[in-house]
């Protein structure tokens, strides 16, 4: 549907997220928010403890990225990455 502002609602993202976000997730570049490096996912520093994993900077130590899993939701925190960076399969 047409509007005067040219959007749709976030159901039209649905397709293409559920495509992007089904990736090896090691193989996704970050680029940390305090440093400006950029590297694979793989190379970050993960800690375990309490409900879910916080990936640091190995870089600078920054938090870039926490994963944190109770029994009725899981929450992604990705706000220390100033973008990511997918992979496309050939």
């Amino acid at each position: 549907m047409d509007n005067d502002y040219g959007y749709v609602d976030g159901n039209a993202a649905a397709g293409p997220l559920q495509e992007l976000l089904a990736v090896e997730a090691t193989t996704v570049e970050g680029q940390c928010t305090s440093c400006g490096r950029t590297s694979m996912l793989a190379d970050t520093r993960v800690y375990f403890g309490g409900p879910g994993l916080v990936m640091r900077c190995r870089g600078c130590g920054a938090e870039l990225l926490s994963l944190v899993t109770t029994p009725t939701t899981t929450r992604l925190d990705v706000s220390g990455l100033t973008c990511l960076t997918f992979p496309l399969e050939a």
